[in-house]
């Protein structure tokens, strides 16, 4: 960060009846967290999204990679990859999360948002639906908020749909998933980009996206509490 120390710490959270572990990390005055909700087969230590954290802890954005599920169900979900599609699981875990980020002092005062990404992205919706008086904005990237059902036009939270534009599929569940949101809301789509974001600049472009719209809506949160 420029000069600027982060400090990064394993933090393990009780929620669901069980024990997640994460990784808490706080940029001195700090301003917001963003809490990370993965899917589809990923862990708080992808690549992808702890680039993503590290441009938002740039941005004064404290960051929790934390894991949905245990090293146990990881393992089990590499065989029948039905866990992380169990989006009431990962929302209650989530919601555990987050409830506990609220009681904790060293992050109860800070305005919340959720990063997620694939099938986590609809667990961070569900989740901000059940939270609305903590949620204070959300991101999905290459995600699937359409596995939120139900929950959509619950959503009080600014919901950003971040999407590759060659990613052809995802970008029609986001658009009927968009359509079904009563917040304030946008579908960015970055041109050319697959599922993953793997070509040049296309990750880069997500983290521009995420790190503005948290820095605005998360800054607007605490300047109104």
């Amino acid at each position: 960060m420029d000069g600027v120390s982060v400090s990064e710490q394993v933090v393990r959270v009780a929620a669901d009846r069980v024990t997640l572990e994460g990784n808490l990390s706080m940029p001195p005055d700090a301003r917001g967290l963003v809490l990370f909700a993965h899917g589809s087969g990923s862990s708080r230590h992808s690549p992808r999204n702890r680039y993503v954290a590290g441009r938002l802890n740039e941005a004064s954005l404290a960051t929790f990679l934390v894991d949905l599920l245990t090293a146990e169900e990881e393992r089990i979900d590499q065989v029948t990859a039905e866990l992380r599609f169990d989006i009431g699981l990962l929302a209650d875990r989530l919601i555990g999360v987050t409830d506990w980020l609220g009681a904790s002092p060293n992050t109860s005062l800070l305005p919340l948002g959720y990063f997620g990404a694939s099938t986590g992205a609809g667990a961070a919706l569900v989740a901000a639906a059940e939270r609305p008086d903590q949620a204070a904005a959300v991101v999905s990237r290459g995600g699937r908020p359409d596995l939120a059902a139900l929950a959509l036009p619950q959503v009080r939270a600014p919901t950003l749909l971040v999407v590759g534009g060659a990613d052809t599929q995802v970008i029609a569940l986001n658009r009927s998933a968009l359509s079904a949101l009563h917040c304030e809301k946008e579908l960015a789509i970055v041109p050319g980009a697959t599922h993953l974001f793997e070509e040049p600049g296309a990750l880069d472009e997500v983290a521009d996206l995420a790190s503005r719209w948290f820095s605005r809506h998360l800054s607007s949160e605490r300047s109104t509490s």
